[in-house]
């Protein structure tokens, strides 16, 4: 039996916290079928302009609710987008696109084989991927954090068992407030330079601002990693530094390097208390060795380790000292601090620290802790493995 996009549940504030940040409303999403609901509510009440923008849209229950709507709003004249990442996205059919393109959506597919073959160095420009993870409806609301257009419910259909990518648990924003502007032009410069338009001027990262300004505040960055000074690293390290208290990490890929891995370390000479919440079974094999080769440096140093049980841990958050909390599509990998492009938001208010620090609790208590017995015992040729995929790390 297929799932059919009419099955999403449409109760938008099912497994959703709100919190209001400096005049505006955030709702939070830990899970899928609530995040598409809310999506498609918002689409088919589009009036000017709908902008998507995704590293996987999946055809399937959430996918094709979302295509249904973007090709009914296109139908009324509305502004539809997509840009997908041609990686990401790979094991969606071209048709399911095609069908978009006819039915008025505008779609681009990001960084394809067939554009590699026109830039050089091609491998450079293949492995850099669009890892964002953007939704903007007209001037009113916009949506970022680390959720694809996937629908994860954990199911069975045609009597199997969907792959390890279904009942992810992750965190997903949608914003309401006039700083949706600032969304929505982190997509439109992209779209204009994957279209080779006129660019608009890329703003100064609001790095001073976000440092400086005591009051409760939001803060958006488009990461292109390319460029040294648009890198994560830039916006992680300077926050990390700050941590007085405690360090909150709930991280789908953590394999901490430079500046960030220092800081962390640093906040533990401090004697801040730093947690760390990962997958224990992740959908990137090499990725969970990778980080388990580097758990017993951590766990010397004080870090404490919890690895998620029963479902995939996807999201991308983190929380300092009751006060900041940053969520986006960027993980503590090689590949998000160095490589793609992401999208970050840091909030300074602790209304919203509280609400993730609930969320990370949550995962906590069904999470196992790691020990330094949890290192030492497991096999050589699992040790073999970790430090094998370790030495891989930055192609990851």
């Amino acid at each position: 039996m297929h799932l059919e996009s009419t099955t999403l549940s449409p109760a938008v504030s099912s497994g959703a916290h709100v919190v209001h940040v400096a005049g505006h409303e955030m709702r939070l999403f830990t899970e899928s079928a609530p995040l598409i609901s809310a999506m498609v509510d918002d689409i088919g009440r589009a009036r000017q302009r709908v902008w998507l923008e995704s590293y996987i849209i999946l055809e399937d229950a959430a996918g094709r609710a979302v295509a249904d709507a973007l090709k009914r709003r296109a139908a009324q004249g509305v502004d539809c987008r997509v840009m997908y990442d041609a990686f990401g996205s790979a094991a969606t059919s071209s048709a399911f696109f095609r069908d978009l393109e006819r039915s008025g959506v505008k779609v681009h597919c990001f960084h394809s084989l067939r554009q590699a073959f026109w830039r050089f160095p091609s491998l450079r420009f293949l492995n850099r991927r669009n890892h964002r993870k953007l939704l903007v409806v007209d001037d009113e609301v916009a949506y970022f954090g680390g959720m694809n257009i996937v629908d994860q419910r954990r199911i069975a259909a045609d009597g199997r068992e969907l792959p390890e990518s279904a009942g992810w648990r992750d965190v997903h924003v949608r914003l309401n407030g006039r700083l949706q502007s600032r969304i929505a032009a982190a997509f439109d410069r992209l779209w204009r330079r994957v279209h080779g338009r006129r660019r608009r001027r890329w703003p100064r990262w609001p790095r001073k601002e976000m440092l400086t300004n005591q009051a409760e505040g939001l803060y958006f960055f488009d990461c292109r990693p390319q460029f040294e000074h648009r890198r994560a690293t830039r916006v992680l390290a300077p926050l990390l530094r700050r941590a007085r208290r405690s360090i909150t990490l709930s991280m789908a890929y953590f394999i901490p390097q430079g500046r960030v891995l220092r800081e962390l370390l640093r906040a533990r000479r401090r004697g801040v208390k730093v947690r760390v919440i990962i997958p224990g079974a992740s959908d990137v094999k090499a990725a969970q060795w990778a980080a388990r080769h580097f758990y017993f440096k951590l766990l010397g140093h004080g870090i404490r380790i919890f690895e998620r049980k029963d479902q995939m841990l996807h999201s991308k958050t983190l929380v300092i000292d009751d006060e900041w909390t940053v969520i986006g599509s960027c993980n503590i990998d090689h590949r998000s601090l160095w490589l793609n492009l992401e999208f970050v938001a840091v909030i300074r208010s602790r209304a919203m620290a509280a609400a993730i620090k609930r969320i990370c609790a949550y995962e906590i208590r069904r999470s196992r802790r790691v020990g330094l017995a949890d290192c030492v015992g497991r096999n050589w040729w699992q040790r073999w493995l970790d430090r094998l995929a370790w030495s891989w790390r930055k192609w990851l």
